[in-house]
């Protein structure tokens, strides 16, 4: 399959008061287009400093040690990668949003209290398509124009009428003067004047003006300025319609309302809307369904399914919960104290599970068949600021040998496509990843 993006021995570390922690410890994965990638693990694992180190957005004290980031968005060279490791915070604005939005843990904390929703989806729209809603907006000016241009000969008609008929037009003077001024000002809209007497739109936010050249440009020239609220015009009928797809009830109602007026549900497709404004290929979403209950959660992850079909390439999802990765995942990779133990197809790591980490989440899971008390993994995930020697799962390993204690394992292909990092394993003739 065609690749989208991918890590290789992708190390990031934080360095806190009480020493370095080392969250990531050679991650490497790659993501296909057209596919939903689950990365699974318990809390701490890595997982969502993975996909932050992707974006790089991991903030200080946090820092990307060593590793590649691939991103394969080129339409010309589609084989050819970019790293992105090393290129600067503008090249990355122009990445985030246009080509990978994530939707973060809880959308209470995501969303701005004092902004209205309209505000913070159409900030996307700013921000990222300005070029376009300006086009658009240049269109629907011409098409007004000349809308005022062919109701001149109507005017003329009208007072042609009324001379012929003053009587009609006494009776009705009150009504005929409503018209005349209705079509007078139609006629005038071609004319600068009129258009200098317009009502200028409030300034955009001062972040945006800063961040986006083109905005600031456009804040300074007369006339944009003169045509800022046409513009947010423009941007409002895009949120109403994004949200329309993403199936909130009433959008024209909703884009005026704020986050705590919203349920977390609501709120929740309004975190998905700000991600897909601007139809990024890559979305990542970072556990989306954790904070809601289940009817909530079995919408929301029927949404991203469908988001998948029409609006976005890829998924990069993440989770604490198998349900999820077997209901909406493709391939799967587990994840245990920043590494990555195990690598498949949702299907096969459920039907053959490798990695003793992998067993021990499968046999900890609810079976209706199942009596007695479930099956637990022995031990606590460790301090990774002194992370254990060789294989970081040995202190809880019920395999455990000499050579784990010593040695980090080595990620080989067991199988097609089925790729396991374990000493157990090592000892076989297998393909390295």
């Amino acid at each position: 399959m065609e690749k989208l993006a991918d890590t290789k021995e992708l190390y990031t570390n934080f360095y806190t008061f009480e020493g370095v922690v080392k969250a990531l410890n050679g991650v490497s994965i790659h993501v296909n287009k057209g596919e939903t990638y689950g990365l699974v693990g318990e809390s701490g694992c890595g997982k969502s400093v993975t996909v932050r180190s992707m974006m790089r957005i991991v903030q200080a004290p946090g820092r990307i040690e060593s590793g590649q980031i691939h991103l394969f968005f080129s339409e010309e060279q589609r084989d050819k990668a970019i790293d992105i490791v090393g290129r600067s915070e503008a090249f990355m604005q122009t990445i985030r949003g246009n080509d990978i939005s994530m939707i973060f843990q809880e959308a209470s904390s995501s969303l701005n209290p004092v902004l209205s929703i309209g505000e913070q989806v159409g900030e996307s729209f700013q921000f990222h398509r300005m070029p376009q809603m300006l086009e658009e907006t240049e269109k629907r000016l011409s098409e007004d124009i000349n809308a005022g241009k062919g109701l001149v000969p109507y005017k003329k008609m009208i007072r042609g009428l009324m001379a012929r008929e003053r009587a009609v037009y006494e009776r009705h003077n009150r009504l005929v003067l409503e018209i005349d001024e209705q079509l007078y000002r139609l006629e005038e809209a071609t004319d600068a004047s009129d258009i200098r007497k317009r009502e200028a739109l409030k300034r955009h936010r001062e972040h945006i003006r800063k961040k986006d050249p083109l905005v600031q440009f456009a804040s300074h020239v007369p006339f944009f300025k003169r045509y800022r609220k046409r513009i947010a015009f423009t941007i409002r009928v895009h949120v109403i319609e994004l949200l329309r797809q993403l199936g909130v009830p009433n959008p024209d109602n909703v884009v005026d309302r704020y986050p705590h007026e919203l349920s977390g549900g609501m709120q929740q497709r309004i975190v998905i809307a700000i991600a897909l404004a601007c139809h990024p290929r890559m979305l990542i979403a970072d556990e989306p369904t954790s904070n809601l209950d289940v009817t909530i959660q079995a919408q929301i992850l029927d949404l991203i399914k469908k988001l998948k079909e029409t609006l976005i390439s890829s998924v990069l999802f993440i989770t604490h919960d198998l349900g999820v990765v077997a209901e909406v995942c493709d391939r799967v990779t587990v994840m245990y104290a920043g590494d990555a133990v195990e690598t498949a197809e949702v299907k096969e790591l459920f039907k053959n599970p490798l990695h003793p980490y992998t067993k021990g989440l499968m046999n900890s899971v609810p079976k209706v068949e199942q009596e007695g008390a479930l099956q637990t993994i022995p031990g606590t995930v460790p301090n990774l600021i002194h992370p254990p020697t060789g294989c970081r799962f040995h202190p809880r390993c019920p395999y455990a040998m000499d050579i784990c204690k010593k040695e980090k394992p080595v990620t080989i292909e067991h199988s097609k496509d089925h790729f396991v990092a374990c000493h157990l394993f090592t000892g076989e003739k297998h393909n390295e990843r």
